[in-house]
């Protein structure tokens, strides 16, 4: 892959398949895929920051976000907004309806940025980042946090990401055609990141503290929520690539790692534990829905290597 992001972005044109020619495609993941067993798995929340954060570390996806949202007023309810979609692309029973839907929302989401150059949300260039900082997610959580993957399986998981973006129906000229490709192209990308208003925005309670309720006195405040913004400091910032951290200002040194290796290491051994949780308990929503719609339970699947 030679796709030039910084060149190619500038185009600002979007680049959109013929639906015709996507209904004609069997496109579809389900039960027996990786991405099932993982992707609306509840401890994906921990890789939250490291999704949104990745993602708006990009000059122009980051404009996109801060001319055409309310992230600055309501963070909360953009996440709110934009998960169900995405998931639904994976879970329902029809999804390139659900992915069309993620699309289309995009269309006029257009702009520039602050060397003038203009921007589009459906360039593909774009496009495929946001995406890729999904498929990231669910590798580096799933091997983190849940199991060790093999190479194998992050193999699967790539070459399942790929029907997952067909979905959307955007072109997938920018798209690593390997496993091996992605990963240059994640650490190509890393190192475009910038101090974006929106990620410095969305960062500050990991340099500042969690805000406390109006009610509570400040000092007492500092005082309740210390082991939280301890924990934050920790397992959250510790999920950030070495690249995001600096251009956010998070500092982090051996000692925090070592603190953060603990951590990932407790919730791999806790796995067969959470494992047998209820369906419900163990999914988020849209997920459960698709579990129970195919009538697969997913706790014995893929639990090893």
């Amino acid at each position: 892959m030679t796709t030039d992001f910084s060149a190619r972005v500038r185009e600002a044109e979007p680049s959109i398949l013929d639906d015709a020619d996507l209904d004609a495609l069997p496109l579809r993941l389900g039960a027996d895929s990786l991405l099932w067993k993982y992707a609306g798995d509840v401890r994906m929340i921990l890789g939250f920051q490291r999704l949104a954060g990745t993602e708006n570390c990009i000059e122009q996806l980051a404009q996109g976000v801060e001319d055409h949202s309310i992230i600055f007023n309501d963070f909360i309810g953009r996440a709110r907004r934009t998960g169900p979609p995405v998931m639904r692309t994976v879970y329902s029973d029809q999804p390139q309806r659900w992915g069309r839907r993620v699309r289309d929302f995009h269309r006029d989401i257009k702009g520039t940025v602050a060397d003038g150059s203009r921007y589009h949300a459906l360039n593909p260039e774009l496009f495929y980042w946001a995406h890729a900082t999904f498929v990231d997610q669910v590798l580096t959580i799933t091997d983190t946090f849940i199991r060790r993957l093999s190479y194998e399986e992050k193999v699967q998981i790539f070459e399942e990401s790929k029907v997952w973006y067909q979905l959307y129906g955007v072109s997938p000229r920018s798209q690593p055609q390997t496993y091996e490709e992605f990963c240059e192209y994640w650490q190509s990308m890393c190192e475009k990141f910038v101090p974006t208003r929106t990620i410095v925005y969305a960062t500050g309670y990991l340099r500042q503290g969690v805000p406390g309720p109006r009610w509570m006195p400040a000092p007492l405040w500092r005082l309740a929520a210390a082991p939280l913004n301890g924990i934050l400091r920790t397992v959250i910032v510790g999920t950030l690539p070495p690249e995001m951290r600096q251009v956010c200002d998070l500092p982090w040194d051996a000692r925090k790692q070592r603190r953060y290796d603990r951590f990932a290491a407790v919730m791999r051994a806790a796995n067969p534990v959470i494992n047998r949780l209820p369906v419900r308990m163990l999914y988020v929503p849209w997920a459960y829905e698709g579990w129970m719609r195919t009538g697969v339970d997913p706790r014995p699947l893929h639990n090893k290597s």
